[in-house]
């Protein structure tokens, strides 16, 4: 086998490789079969993260068109699109979303499109499939199934390890079921169930590197032990809404403006949001870097009930003396509501 750089050890080389950006990589493997087999290797992965070369993204999937998921750039201010996921599932949504080690995973979910298995139309069915795509490779991948099928549940990376917890299985049973997911070895293991259901959805959160999970119309918090894998009650009052993470502090949207988690609980008001934003519905709201975007969603209906199908991305940068909204790149392909929303770092 050839050197990949003629002169220079592999692992050098590698590293040299690893410098350059993802969107370079389809010019890169066009090279030489070496470099092709390089730029799609777990080693190249492991390089950006020693050279300190990883990327961060964000990764998009609205309710139109179904199944297709989107990557922004925020660097280069592109957006690229992913291959359709291959579920047999149409128009899966409520699911969960996560990614961890250079890929994206998306968890269970429902439909209100046909159940695959059982040809039922009422929409009340759950999945517990599971599905992966790897940015190196381009391609998507089914991985071990989650012990419960369900949907509208909380959905958390912790320690490298996805947790899954509560939600509704088929027939819209909520379920105080939780596990956890090693993608390493591929495998789900049951942990100890939540406290309570509250026959609610449920989303889940991560501070100071433990699983909250809230569900929605209460005050309640239940907190993940990460060491004794057990979970804590607490009634912290947090604000409902939309949440963003933002350099470690949690950020809420609730009644037209955006606050900020101090120390102790208390909320500080960060800022108010204009007409534009108080109409705006089925959004995604997520932190990335010092900013917090605001993707996609819906206006409407008007006076005519027209129902504006939106594919704006509106970003706010904490960091700055006056804060302010700007525009970013529109997303290319969807628009809608947003059902999957996660950061990503290759």
């Amino acid at each position: 086998m050839s050197e990949l750089i003629e002169g220079l050890p592999d692992a050098v080389a590698l590293r040299c490789l690893a410098r350059v950006p993802l969107y370079l990589h389809p010019q890169l493997e066009r090279v030489s079969h070496s470099w092709r087999a390089a730029i799609y290797s777990a080693e190249l992965f492991k390089a950006r993260q020693e050279v300190s070369s990883s990327e961060d993204f964000l990764c998009v999937c609205a309710f139109e068109p179904e199944n297709k998921w989107q990557l922004y750039d925020p660097v280069r201010n592109l957006w690229s699109t992913l291959p359709v996921l291959p579920s047999k599932v149409r128009n899966l949504v409520h699911f969960g979303v996560v990614s961890t080690a250079g890929k994206l995973f998306v968890l269970g979910g429902g439909s209100d499109a046909v159940d695959p298995s059982t040809g039922d139309q009422d929409g009340s069915f759950a999945t517990n499939e599971v599905w992966s795509f790897d940015f190196l490779t381009g391609q998507w991948a089914q991985r071990a199934s989650m012990i419960v099928p369900r949907a509208m549940f909380a959905c958390c990376l912790t320690g490298g390890k996805i947790v899954v917890a509560g939600g509704f299985t088929s027939c819209r049973k909520s379920i105080s079921q939780a596990e956890i997911y090693d993608p390493e070895k591929n495998v789900w293991d049951p942990i100890p169930d939540l406290h309570h259901t509250h026959n609610s959805a449920c989303s889940g959160v991560v501070i100071g590197g433990k699983v909250h999970v809230l569900h929605k119309g209460l005050s309640t918090v239940q907190v993940l032990d990460s060491l004794m894998q057990c979970w804590t009650v607490h009634d912290y009052g947090w604000l409902q809404g939309p949440m963003a993470v933002v350099q470690g502090a949690l950020y809420v949207m609730s009644h037209g403006s955006i606050y900020k988690q101090e120390r102790g609980g208390a909320w500080k008001l960060v800022v108010s949001l204009n007409e534009k934003f108080r109409k705006r519905i089925g959004f995604a709201m997520i932190g990335l870097g010092d900013d917090i975007y605001l993707i996609g969603g819906v206006i409407g209906p008007d006076r005519n009930w027209d129902i504006k199908k939106m594919s704006d991305v509106d970003v706010l940068t904490l960091g700055s003396e006056r804060l302010i909204w700007r525009p970013v790149a529109p997303m290319t392909k969807c628009r809608g509501t947003i059902v999957g929303c996660t950061q990503l770092r290759i």
